[in-house]
């Protein structure tokens, strides 16, 4: 704005300037209002939403340590229908699939198992993909299971690589395909794996040597 000389002058000078700009100016102000008012509730939502699922999570964490199998079953349900897409709701899944296990319902397992295993999240989808092969080899579905790693996003599965290594072994030892098994044992106790089983595994699959010499 220019100097001015007098009172009135500046006076005369902010009408004018009002008359101009007032109106969009009080719009701009309601929209900014608007947008903070807007943007506080939505995190106030948000932060609600997120008490809300930690409660109902505690509750399960809870049935599932005293084994109250039906409570854990239900609050894993009430998480998914309410806060569906969360990773309690998720967590609460793998919950409700050991639940289910444990019942011998493994049927609706491997489903629950498998909606994990598609879901957004990369690490909890290793980690259902890894429980479900591991009930695929308990009902003897070992192609089945062999298929599911097969399908492995490589480029999210470097930490849970040996135990899809593992795994293959022992699907491939049940397959009595004894030559394959013993690579993937061998190729996940390079890297390191640390799996208490993994050598007896490897020791109790004959040289192929020994085997000849047998004959």
């Amino acid at each position: 704005m220019a100097i001015y000389d007098t009172e009135e002058e500046q006076l005369e000078a902010l009408k004018r300037w009002w008359k101009e700009n007032g109106t969009s100016t009080i719009v701009g102000l309601a929209i900014g209002i608007a947008v903070i008012a807007g943007l506080n509730y939505r995190q106030e939502y948000k932060r609600d939403q997120a008490n809300q699922a930690s409660s109902i999570y505690d509750q399960l964490l809870k049935a599932a340590e005293t084994d109250q199998k039906d409570s854990v079953d239900k609050l894993a349900k009430k998480l998914q229908e309410q806060f569906s897409g969360s990773d309690y709701a998720a967590y609460g899944a793998l919950f409700q699939a050991k639940v289910s296990v444990e019942k011998g319902d493994i049927a609706t397992a491997k489903d629950i198992l498998k909606k994990i295993a598609d879901g957004p999240d990369k690490e909890l989808s290793h980690v259902a993909k890894i429980r479900l092969v591991k009930l695929m080899l308990a009902s003897g579905e070992y192609e089945q299971g062999l298929k599911v790693i097969n399908t492995v996003d490589q480029s999210s599965s470097s930490k849970f690589s040996d135990n899809y290594d593992e795994l293959v072994g022992d699907l491939y030892v049940a397959l009595d395909r004894l030559d394959e098994a013993r690579t993937a044992y061998q190729k996940a106790l390079k890297n390191g794996y640390q799996s208490p089983l993994l050598q007896l595994k490897i020791d109790d699959l004959t040289a192929p040597e020994k085997v000849e010499a047998k004959k």
